[in-house]
């Protein structure tokens, strides 16, 4: 089954961007993004950051209620993982009409600006 694309409106924008506003909760995402599918334990991010785990509980849970990230419980734990399709939806949505109004691609050779 094939879930359809993720819609970012203004609204989506603003509460995802607001998020990851945020030293602590963008640097916690990071992390999320490149452990992948796998995901990360709370621990497992708290000590890769050098986070009270308390403090990082509030900050998963702002980038759970943006939609940046989501979690699963596994046993006694709970895995969170990043939520690539909202990142890349965000992304879209912020580059969408970055070429005078014209869509492009954006690659690392070419990036936005010189479209």
């Amino acid at each position: 089954m094939t879930l359809p694309p993720v819609a970012v409106d203004e609204a989506i924008a603003v509460k995802s961007l607001a998020a990851l506003a945020q030293a602590q909760r963008l640097r916690a995402f990071r992390a999320l993004v490149v452990a992948g599918p796998d995901g990360l334990t709370p621990g497992a991010i708290a000590e890769q950051l050098g986070v009270a785990p308390s403090a990082l509980s509030f900050h998963l849970k702002e980038l759970a209620h943006a939609g940046l990230v989501s979690s699963e419980p596994r046993g006694r734990n709970l895995i969170y993982r990043a939520s690539f399709e909202q990142m890349n939806a965000l992304l879209a949505y912020l580059t969408e009409h970055c070429c005078q109004g014209e869509r492009c691609e954006v690659t690392a050779s070419t990036p936005c600006s010189t479209c």
